[in-house]
């Protein structure tokens, strides 16, 4: 969604930075939810699969799914299919650099990666 403005008497034209909002405004609310933030942190150390999510995460089975399925459908992550394991990996550089500013801001440091997780 961009925002139009028009100044009195003049052509219309896109608000500077409209589309930029929105997709900042769209990762934030993505990880407003505490289940897919918890899914996210744990996944910041690398990738891990479903049992391993839920394990580390707590998240009932269908709730888990869920949570998944609207971090897949934002593209925040990956997965790959390993026989009948499916494993999941942040897929945006743009959650992964929030995502350490919450780690540095909200995480105890016994909690904290030793360093930053790359692909």
């Amino acid at each position: 969604m961009s925002t139009v403005i028009s100044a009195p008497g003049g052509p219309r034209t896109e608000a500077p930075f409209a589309a930029q909002a929105e997709a900042a405004a769209a990762l934030l609310r993505a990880l407003a939810h505490p289940g897919r933030l918890q899914l996210l942190c744990a996944l910041v150390e690398g990738e891990r699969c479903v049992g391993e999510l839920a394990g580390c995460t707590g998240l009932a089975q269908p709730s888990l799914s869920q949570q998944l399925g609207v971090l897949r459908a934002e593209g925040l992550v990956e997965t790959r299919r390993d026989g009948r394991h499916i494993h999941y990996a942040i897929a945006s550089e743009a959650a992964r650099a929030v995502l350490d500013a919450l780690h540095a801001h909200f995480c105890p440091p016994s909690h904290r990666p030793a360093r930053p997780f790359r692909p």
